[in-house]
C-alpha cells in the first residue's frame, strides 16, 4: 500500500496533479482543498488513498493526513462514492465538513453538488458519533498543540496492538491532558490502563 508519494509537481489543475518520483509520474486526483495547498509550490509530499476495482486503479491524493482520514469516513458512507466525496472535500473544507455534521446542518451538507436529502441524512446519522470521537481527523490534529512525534508513534503502536483508533485517541488524549510532557513509553502506559 502506498502511503505518499514526495516528488516534484510536473502538473497541476484544480482536479488533478502529476507528481513526478524518481523518473515515474504518477496521475493523482485531487480536490480543491489541496490544490491551494500544493499551488505555487514544486516539490511536496502527497498522502494517498490508493482507489482499486476491477476495471480501474486510481490514486487520490491529499495535502494532509488529516484530509486523507476524512475523505476515508466519508467513503465508508453507503452512497457515498470516491468521487462524491473528493466533491465534498472541494465544497467545504475539512472542519466546515466536520462541523456540518455535528451540527446536523443538512442544508450546508445538501448544498454540495451530488449530496441529495436522503444522502446528507445517511452521512449525519453515520458519521456523527465517529466525528465527535475524533474519528477521521488525523491524530496529529487532534494534539497539533504537543510534540507530535511520541503521540504520533504512541497511537500507532496501540493500534497496531489491536485497539481501535478511536478508543486510542480518547486515552491518549486524556493521558496528554494530564500530563502534557509525558515520554512515549509513559503515553503507552499510562494509554494502556486507560483502554
Amino acid at each position: 500500500m502506498i502511503e505518499y508519494i514526495k516528488g516534484s509537481i510536473v502538473e497541476l489543475t484544480p482536479t488533478d496533479a502529476v507528481v513526478e518520483c524518481h523518473g515515474i509520474g504518477y496521475k493523482i486526483l485531487i480536490s480543491l482543498q489541496t490544490f491551494s495547498m500544493l499551488e505555487g509550490k514544486s516539490e511536496e509530499t502527497i498522502y494517498i488513498h490508493h482507489y482499486l476495482r476491477e476495471d480501474e486503479e486510481l490514486y487520490y491524493g491529499f495535502a494532509s493526513k488529516d484530509e486523507r482520514e476524512l475523505f476515508r469516513l466519508l467513503i465508508g458512507v453507503s452512497g457515498i462514492g470516491a468521487s462524491t466525496a473528493r466533491m465534498m472535500l472541494s465544497s467545504l473544507t475539512s472542519d466546515e465538513i466536520r462541523n456540518a455534521i455535528i451540527a446536523e446542518d443538512i442544508n450546508r451538507i445538501k448544498s454540495i453538488k451530488g449530496i441529495g436529502m436522503k444522502s446528507a441524512q445517511r452521512l449525519i446519522l453515520e458519521l456523527k458519533d465517529k466525528v465527535v470521537k475524533g474519528g477521521g481527523s488525523d491524530t496529529a490534529a487532534i494534539f497539533s498543540q504537543q510534540d507530535n512525534g511520541a503521540i504520533e508513534e504512541a497511537t500507532t503502536a496501540l493500534v497496531l496492538l489491536g485497539f481501535t483508533k478511536t478508543n486510542v485517541n480518547k486515552a491518549v488524549a486524556a493521558v496528554i491532558k494530564e500530563k502534557p510532557q509525558a515520554s512515549l513509553e509513559e503515553i503507552i502506559k499510562l494509554s494502556l490502563k486507560r483502554l
